[in-house]
């Protein structure tokens, strides 16, 4: 009896995930696409078991290529950490009305990406802000300057040989300041720069 229950229920599991997967992969593709993956192919495979067990009748396989005309594998196996950071920021995207989690911490997930892609990341991240707390470590001025608040995380030597880390919160000027820093220098010009950026994100 036991067996047929659960036999019973991975079945309308199985139903239920052959309508889902190709919606959730189609969703996870746009904002992909977004994110710079302008011809990718992403889907969610079901590869069934040979009996039930704890993932129901199937284990789901992420399966990406990144290049028109390559055969889709395991994302887990291909993609590089930049293409990981950003697939895994569109599955967010995708999940983020679904996702009960109020916060989410993104630690350089814009690593290994620049100019234009860093932009949409820090845009895509700022959307997510919307309905979540979104805490973003970054190097990236086209990121950081989109979010709403700002700290600075800084080391110091102590007298003791100790390291110690500080966070500050850095507002006003001192945000112009940082951007700047980021771009490459508190230089006339970085600063023109971070205000065009700031004034974009406001």
């Amino acid at each position: 009896a036991a067996t047929h229950k659960l036999q019973s229920a991975a079945r309308k599991l199985s139903t239920k995930r052959k309508r889902g997967a190709p919606k959730l992969a189609g969703k996870i593709s746009g904002h992909l696409e977004e994110l710079g993956f302008k011809r990718a192919h992403f889907e969610a495979a079901l590869e069934p078991l040979d009996k039930p067990g704890k993932t129901g009748n199937e284990h789901i396989e992420f399966m990406f290529s990144p290049n028109p005309g390559e055969p889709a594998k395991p994302l887990r196996m291909i993609a590089s950490s930049g293409e990981m950071s950003r697939i895994m920021l569109a599955i967010k995207s995708t999940l983020a009305n679904e996702d009960s989690v109020p916060l989410l911490v993104f630690d350089e997930i814009d690593a290994n990406v620049g100019g234009e892609i860093a932009q949409a990341v820090g845009v895509k991240m700022a959307s997510l802000g919307v309905d979540h707390q979104v805490i973003a470590i970054t190097h990236l001025p086209q990121v950081a300057s989109l979010a709403n608040c700002h700290y600075s995380v800084s080391k110091e030597f102590s007298s003791d040989g100790r390291t110690r880390s500080r966070l500050s919160r850095i507002e006003n000027d001192e945000r112009i300041s940082e951007i700047a820093r980021m771009l490459g220098g508190d230089t006339t010009s970085a600063r023109k720069h971070a205000e065009n950026l700031l004034a974009i994100a406001a």
